[in-house]
């Protein structure tokens, strides 16, 4: 179930089967950690420095099962820095702030600001029946 095949010409082309991706392993140092996850289908295993979005979220799609050592979660702090100082390895890099300070969408588009700008409701369009012969549309079936 893991691995598909594809009714393409693509098994003509040496891609006959196409794997699922699975977990991936995020650590900072190898202490055996390559050689204990290498063997399991699937797995994918990364260094905390060399993260990449295409392989966070493979495909545009968020939510890919991260398993992350306690050592590399520590060293994000140091790569990206915080909302109120830079990195450290990366040169004036700073996190960007949040664009919306409240999450609550709907309370943000109900408030009296938005809504004092916005336009009202567009009228509903009218739509006609249009007249068709009994005849014909009887022949038709």
């Amino acid at each position: 179930k893991a691995m598909r095949s594809f009714p393409v010409a693509g098994k003509m082309r040496n891609r006959r089967f196409r794997q699922r991706l699975g977990p991936m392993v995020v650590y900072n140092e190898d202490n055996g950690v390559v050689k204990a996850f290498r063997n399991i289908p699937g797995v994918q295993l990364f260094q905390v420095d060399r993260l990449n979005l295409l392989n966070l979220a493979p495909g545009g799609h968020l939510g890919r099962f991260i398993i992350w050592s306690q050592a590399a979660f520590e060293k994000l702090e140091a790569i990206y820095g915080t909302r109120e100082e830079a990195a450290q390895f990366k040169t004036g890099y700073k996190l960007p702030a949040a664009m919306v300070a409240t999450p609550s969408l709907t309370r943000l588009i109900n408030s009296d600001e938005l809504q004092s700008v916005l336009r009202g409701a567009h009228p509903a369009k009218e739509y006609f029946h249009i007249k068709r012969n009994p005849l014909v549309q009887q022949a038709r079936r």
